[in-house]
């Protein structure tokens, strides 16, 4: 397949970097695009436990909920710079975008409008309960895609 467009979605861990050397090596083997991305879910933002209804707290919440908006985009934007960086100095056409919201339907939003031909994302392995309540990002995005998934599989995945 001559994959030219390669949306790749990132976390910072060890598996994002796993996903990350794996989408780098298809473009070069391929000379193809990548475009690196980063989603910030809200629920991973908001900082438990929840403060009582009193307007004051409210206020004091609403603003650390905001300081830490703002860390994590600005740490997101410095992380994907210097993954772009590694992937151009390797000789590949590199962009990078982060957005703040739900990844299942963040990315594939992007695959769409920029045309992607293949998607990269990795999979932890969640089942059972942990599937249920944390959700896959990665089986929403295999079955909803609007081109090829390449799914990295997590360390220490026990396939029983």
């Amino acid at each position: 397949m001559a994959y030219q467009k390669i949306l790749v979605a990132l976390d910072r861990s060890t598996l994002g970097e796993a996903v990350f050397q794996q989408a780098v090596d298809i473009a070069k083997l391929k000379q193809a695009q990548l475009l690196l991305i980063h989603c910030i879910s809200i629920e991973n933002t908001i900082i438990s436990p929840y403060p009582s209804f009193y307007s004051e707290e409210m206020v004091n919440f609403s603003q650390l909920v905001q300081e830490r908006f703002q860390q994590e985009s600005q740490d997101a934007q410095q992380w994907l710079a210097e993954c772009e960086k590694r992937a151009t100095e390797q000789g590949i056409s590199t962009e990078s975008q982060w957005k703040i919201g739900d990844p299942s339907r963040l990315i594939l939003e992007l695959a769409n409008s920029w045309g992607a031909d293949l998607i990269v994302i990795g999979r932890r392995g969640l089942t059972g309960v942990s599937e249920m309540f944390l959700g896959s990002v990665s089986n929403y995005i295999l079955h909803h895609a609007p081109c090829s998934v390449l799914v990295v599989q997590g360390e220490g995945f026990n396939n029983e």
